[in-house]
Formats: C-alpha cells, structure tokens, sequence
C-alpha cells in the first residue's frame, strides 16, 4: 500500500469519539482516543441497518434461520458437487468452501448465543448452534463424502501434485472423519451421531449454567458485608470469587456461595463425562483424552508427568509465606484456605493496582498495542465506526488491522467493558476465517471479537486498568494478532483454529511483552498529567509475578490432572470425590465441604481433557521470549521470523515443526519443564537439575 494510499485509509477509517479526556502533556492518538472516549448513544434513524457483523439478513432474530437454511442448502449442493468431482486440489477446496459455509454460521452464532444483551438474538443463535452443529456431526459421519477425500489421499500420483499446505488440509479433514467414527458399521455410526447430539445440548447447558451466579438469602449473611454483592430483592446474588477482596469474610462468603453445588448441574456434568467416554470407546479410543488429544503437541495423556512432580517443594515455601502475611495481618484467623493465596500473594509483594491503573488507560494500552504491532510487524489498527446494526451494543468498537505493505488484514470488533447477562471470561471468538476463495479470486478477510468485562468509563476519568487488566488485554489481543496474521489458504486451518497447545502460545507470549519496561516505556503515561509510569514501578511488578509463582503454577497443574482424571478412565466415583483427591494430591490446601469447584469449570467445554494446554503453551512462550525477544522485544527481524515461522501457518503446519522453526533446534521435555521453573526463579535453575539428575 502506497504512503499517499495508506494515508488516506487512515482518514477514511480513523474513528471520531466526543468527549475525550485531555492530558496535559500530550494527545491521543486516533486509537487512544477512540478507547479513552465515553461512547454516545448513535442516531441511526436515516441509516440503513446492515446486520451484525455486515449479515443483512441478521438485522433481526429472524435473520438466523434465513442464513441456516441458506447455508444447509449450500452444504447438499457443495456434498454432491465433491462426491461427483475427480480426485484433486478442487476436493480439498470444496471441503473447505463447504466448511466455512457452515462456520461462518455457526462460529457467529455461538458468539451471540452468550454475548447479545438480546435474548431473542440469544436464543435464535442458540437454535442455529444446535441445527448446524447436528449437520455436521453427521456429515463427519457421511460415508460417500469420506469416499470422496479417500480416493484423493490413496491416489499417489494425484497426491504428489497438492502443496504441503493442501496435503496438510486433506488429512486434517480425514482425521475428523476418523474420531467421529466413520469406519463403523452404519447402525454404530448412527449411534455415534446421537452422541455427538446430545453432547452438543450438555456442553451448551454446562456453559450456560457454569457462569450463572448463586444467590442466598441477605439474612443467611453478615449485614456489614452486603455491599460487597449485588442485591437482589431479600436475596444476595454472588456471581463470582471476589478473590482481591481485602476483607477475609468477603472472600470466604463468596468462595463457599459462589461454589455451592447445584444438582442439575452436577448431573449434566456427570453426564457429559460418561457420554465422551461413550463417544471414544465407540469410535476406538481407549478415553476421551486419547482422542482428545490426537494432533496436539503432546499427542498422548500422561507424556510429561515429570512437570507434575516438580513444583510441591516450592509451592510449600509459597504457602508457608502467605501463612506468615496472614497470620501477621490476621493472627486471629491465620489458617491458610483456598480463597487466600490470590489476595495475600499481592499483598506481600505490596503491590497496590491503584497505583498503576492511571497509567493504565484503555487507550494508552490500545496505543501500546499498536506501537508494538507496527514495530514487529508493520501493522497498524486504526478505529473505524461500526455501520448501523453491526455491533449488538453501543459501546463496541470496531478496528481495522492494516498492514504497511499488504494492506487489510482484518477486523476486530472489541467488546470490553461489563453488561448484565454478559459472561465474567475474557475471551477470543473467530467469527470468520481467513481463506482464499477460489469462487471469487479474493481473499476471504477474518472476522473476530475480543470480549472482556472492563470498567466503564466515569464522568471524571477514563476505563482504568488493573496491571493484571492490561495484562489480560494484551493476551486476548495476542490470540487476535494469530487470527490477522494467519493469512492461510484454507480456512479450516486458519489463525488459531490449531492445535490446542500450540494456539495459546501467541497470547502468552504477549504477556512478556506487557511485562517489559522498553515496551510498557513507551505507552504507561498517567491520563492527567502525561507523566511515564517510574521503572522501578515496572520491576517491582515483574518481580511481584514471581512471588507465589510455584502456587500459581501448583494450581494450574492441579486443574490440568483434574481435567486428565476426569477424562481418563472412568473412576465410578463422583466428580467432587474426585476433585478432593486431586486437590489434596496436587495443590495442597484442603477442600471446603460442601463446594463443587468443578462446576465452575467452563474450560471443561472448549478444552477437555487439553486444560494441560495452557502449561504447555506457557513454557513454549518461555523458550521463545528468551531466546528470541528478551535481548530486543521490539526487534523487527525477529518479529519477522515470529510471523513466517509461527504465526503465518494457522493450523496448517505440525505445532512442533513451528516451534522448532522459531527456535532453530528441537525442544526436549527437559526444556519445557526448565522453562516454566525458571520462569518463576532462574536461581531455582540448579535446585531443578538437582532434583531431576
């Protein structure tokens, strides 16, 4: 894209938001302003209303059966165009058209279903979920459409003609064949799809319950404490932890509420496990995390046991230093309980949030985002308005992804800031993949939301961010980046539609980057008066993150082996039995009768049997930070390589094969437990080999 070309994209999309707070020193950018502005209400009587995301049809709750049945009748005409073509590139080009059509309904619904403060739209997206997800349960079970892709894959001399990349795709598409159990008899497929059915209605309920709150009766609880919760007539509602209380009762009250078991729930749990036993064992697996975990980095359950074992010894120091803080602040309630550690691990580093959010505007970190992404990658986001009845609330901003030299890449619609009904979870949707449309010549551009539930602004300051916010932000804005940057053929492998442990890495690595002085330099400024966050501010927070780091790390290994148990070998004992187990096993701090933390548990859905993932992704982004980034973070050539070796492929590419690229060497498992101890102390390097040798 020319200067003078770019220069007027720029003034075509930049968007113009009132009511911008002034800093004294210097101004926004058009980015910073359009985040840093209070959103005003549109007036959008004389336009037209284009539908969400740009589907006319979506300008109503009506619109989601128009666009599924149009997509249901697309799907037989591209079944049989496939099923009729000779065996060649145009196979796995119609698998993928026949793909995207369905995801670009699907993918958008499941957004809606839980995001629009609409519940008709809810419901109608809900519907829709349910309707698409059945037709493709049963078209990975359709045995002339498999045929089709078969005959392509046995066909050598056909086979050797495709690209790396094509070959990848065709075999991708096989495998879900395969674990959705095409090779049984037609009696057993069909009992496969039932399954999958009636797993699609248990894991969309499970995630709708998992985020509701509890209520209980004002009378049942201290009345000095009502006005840390929402109300509710004669009931307080508690919707989640409130793990930074100060206050221990707080914390306390709402741990033992917010977790109390809710028997509908437990027994849609209970279910949902026993049919994706079923669901494996039927297709050939000996569990569901056997299947689960086909295609992954780790391949098979149970391959790095050796990071379960590591961290006791240092977790006990962690929780023997909160003890002491605790006992010190509170001598008179000093034993150490699970809904303590979030709250004393901040205290003993003294590390106060209030001190740092007015360095943290949501537009200065926009700006930071962006002056990062132009710096490795040439990229720009640039605020545009949203048309009539594209966005599902006022105050969602749209930004165009512009790259220096190729130009669009994309679109990210930003859902930040906290509505009633809204999910409590930052979260990453794809609404459209990127891919090649072989129809048309033109590249298909990707679509997608980054939704948290930041602040609103007030009438006297910005959205202020909490470090652990703008922490959160420039993580959901790494998955973001691996959507834009992905630019891959086929959209089945588009962004981050790979594997599970690999697709967090490029978030992950963006929270070293939000944790680097010569990143975070150039974007902390205060909203009033425009001065620079002080370095020392910046290591105090760093070195905050290690403090308790083995606990934090103790708990997500303890969510990974509960995850594995539950999704292993069925134990024939409940799902609370079995969480007391692994508590005890792997964390260390007792269990509170009479809780069902698992029911809290939303990743159980998107990431069964794969919550290891994260873990796994983290020592990835480790070994690429510091091998990679720490000597320059902002090192254009190195953020060149990140591009070409990690980003670019989606999940076209085997995940090892990607990190062996970007490191230039092959990581042992050695190497991924070192690097997830020294994350946490490089002192506690030697200890480590000690204690391994």
């Amino acid at each position: 894209m020319s200067a003078c070309k770019r220069l007027l994209y720029i003034v075509k999309h930049r968007g113009i938001w009132p009511s911008i707070w002034r800093r004294n020193v210097t101004t926004w950018s058009p980015v910073g302003a359009a985040f840093n502005a209070k959103p005003h209400r549109r007036l959008e009587l004389f336009e037209k209303n284009v539908g969400l995301f740009g589907v006319p049809e979506l300008s109503s709750p009506a619109g989601f059966e128009v666009t599924t049945k149009r997509a249901l009748k697309d799907t037989r005409e591209l079944v049989d165009k496939v099923c009729s073509s000779p065996p060649g590139a145009v196979t796995v080009e119609t698998f993928d058209q026949l793909s995207d059509g369905l995801c670009k309904v699907a993918d958008l619904a499941d957004f809606v279903k839980v995001a629009h403060p609409d519940p008709s739209f809810r419901e109608a997206a809900e519907k829709t979920c349910i309707e698409i997800g059945t037709v493709v349960e049963k078209l990975n079970t359709n045995v002339d459409l498999c045929r089709s892709l078969k005959n392509l894959l046995d066909n050598k001399e056909v086979l050797a003609q495709l690209d790396p990349e094509t070959r990848k795709v065709a075999e991708l598409f096989m495998f879900d064949f395969a674990i959705s159990g095409i090779h049984l008899d037609e009696k057993l497929r069909k009992e496969a799809v039932k399954l999958h059915v009636k797993l699609l209605d248990l894991n969309n309920e499970f995630l709708m319950g998992s985020h509701l709150p509890n209520r209980i009766a004002k009378s049942a609880i201290p009345e000095h404490i009502h006005c840390h919760f929402a109300t509710e007539g004669s009931f307080i509602q508690i919707g989640g932890l409130h793990a930074e209380s100060s206050n221990d009762l707080v914390r306390e009250v709402a741990y033992r509420i917010f977790l109390y078991p809710n028997s509908d729930l437990m027994e849609c749990l209970e279910e949902l496990l026993k049919c994706r036993n079923k669901l494996a064992k039927l297709v050939g697996y000996e569990s569901y995390a056997h299947r689960a975990l086909q295609g992954t980095m780790a391949k098979t359950p149970g391959k790095y046991p050796l990071i379960l074992n590591l961290f006791p010894y240092r977790t006990a120091i962690d929780f023997e230093m909160i003890k002491d803080m605790k006992t010190k602040l509170n001598p008179h309630n000093a034993e150490l309980m699970p809904w303590d550690p979030p709250y004393f691990s901040g205290v003993l580093y003294n590390i106060e949030p209030s001190l740092y959010s007015p360095y943290f505007s949501l537009g200065s970190c926009m700006e930071g985002l962006n002056s990062l992404f132009t710096q490795l990658y040439g990229v720009s986001i640039m605020s545009e308005h949203p048309s009539a009845g594209e966005v599902w609330n006022d105050d969602v901003r749209k930004l165009a992804v512009v790259h220096e030299t190729e130009g669009l890449l994309g679109y990210i619609y930003c859902d930040f800031f906290h509505r009633a009904n809204k999910p409590h979870q930052d979260c990453h949707f794809t609404i459209r993949g990127g891919r090649q449309c072989q129809e048309s010549g033109q590249y298909q551009l990707p679509l997608v939301v980054l939704m948290l539930s930041l602040p609103h602004p007030t009438k006297s300051a910005p959205t202020l961010l909490t470090p652990s916010m703008m922490e959160n932000l420039f993580h959901e804005m790494g998955h973001a980046m691996h959507s834009m940057l992905g630019r891959t053929r086929y959209q089945h492998t588009t962004g981050t539609r790979c594997a599970t442990d690999f697709a967090e890495v490029p978030s992950i690595l963006m929270e070293y980057f939000a944790t680097d002085y010569r990143v975070v330099n150039q974007f902390a400024r205060h909203y009033q008066t425009g001065q620079p966050l002080p370095q020392s501010m910046v290591a105090r927070l760093c070195e905050s993150k290690k403090v308790c780091g083995a606990a934090d790390t103790q708990l997500q290994i303890f969510y990974s082996a509960l995850d594995q148990m539950y999704h292993g070998k069925p134990q024939n004992r409940s799902t609370t039995d079995i969480l007391k187990d692994m508590q005890q096993k792997f964390y260390g701090l007792p269990y509170t009768p009479n809780t069902a933390w698992q029911l809290r548990f939303s990743h159980l859905i998107g990431y069964g049997a794969k919550y290891y993932s994260y873990l796994m992704s983290r020592a990835v982004a480790s070994m690429v930070w510091k091998q990679c980034f720490v000597q320059d973070p902002l090192n254009r050539d190195m953020g060149e390589r990140y591009r070409r070796e990690m980003l670019a492929h989606g999940g076209g590419k085997e995940p090892m094969l990607m990190v062996e690229g970007m490191l230039q060497r092959q990581p042992t498992i050695e190497d991924f437990v070192d690097a997830l101890v020294t994350d946490l102390n490089p002192d506690f390097e030697t200890f480590i080999m000690d204690s391994t040798s």
